[in-house]
Formats: C-alpha cells, sequence, structure tokens
C-alpha cells in the first residue's frame, strides 16, 4: 500500500527557513514533486523531481527552494528559503509512477495528506 507522510510544516518569520520531508512507503517513483493551494488559489507545483536528480522549479521559488530525494530512505524533502508571506499555503508531496508528459506539475496518482506553511510579514 502506497503511503506519502508529509512533516515539517508550521510557522515561520518572512526571510526565514523551513524543511518539509515526505516519507513515501510502499513502493519508489520516478517522479515526485511538491505543491501548494493557498486559499481561493488553485493548487500549483513548486517543484518536481525526476529518477531523484532531475529537478525543476517555476519562477516564483526558484533559487530559495530546493528538492531534494534520499533513496535510501525513499523520503523526498523541500528546503525553503528565504520565504515571503505569498509562500503561505498548504503543500502537499505527490508522486507518480509516469514520467507524465513533459515537465508534469501537478498530474499525480499518489498525494500525502498536507502540511501548513505560514509565512508572516
Amino acid at each position: 500500500q502506497v503511503q506519502l507522510v508529509e512533516s515539517g510544516g508550521g510557522s515561520v518569520q518572512a526571510g526565514g527557513s523551513m524543511r518539509l520531508s515526505c516519507a513515501a512507503s510502499g513502493t519508489t517513483f520516478p517522479r515526485m514533486g511538491w505543491l501548494r493551494q493557498a486559499p481561493g488559489k488553485e493548487r500549483e507545483g513548486v517543484a518536481v523531481i525526476y529518477d531523484g536528480y532531475r529537478t525543476y522549479y517555476p519562477d516564483a521559488v526558484k533559487g530559495r527552494f530546493t528538492i531534494s530525494l534520499d533513496s535510501a530512505k525513499n523520503t523526498l524533502y523541500l528546503q525553503m528559503n528565504n520565504l515571503k508571506p505569498e509562500d503561505t499555503a498548504m503543500y502537499y508531496c505527490a508522486a507518480d509512477q509516469d514520467y507524465g508528459t513533459g515537465v508534469d506539475w501537478t498530474n499525480y496518482n499518489y498525494w500525502g495528506q498536507g502540511t501548513q506553511v505560514t509565512v508572516s510579514s
């Protein structure tokens, strides 16, 4: 049974850092990612990793967020630096057995429960 269990959310002041973790069980995945959804907004991808090393980021977080995978632990991480109030959202990890088309930010079959990140100014 596939499970993605997230941890590491919370509150931080603007300019601070936070690391999210996502422990995956049941299998390994060629594509994993982090997404977020703020109230009243659509869910958006903030990082994706293919085959454990090819990483992609949208402009909104590039240079501030880093996605990584510890293959030995099958645990996905999102290191977030220089956080801004607009980064406030529910963050989800996600995974899929398919590579998708191009850089696939949002189409995943497996999802974590979400963890809240709040950045205050």
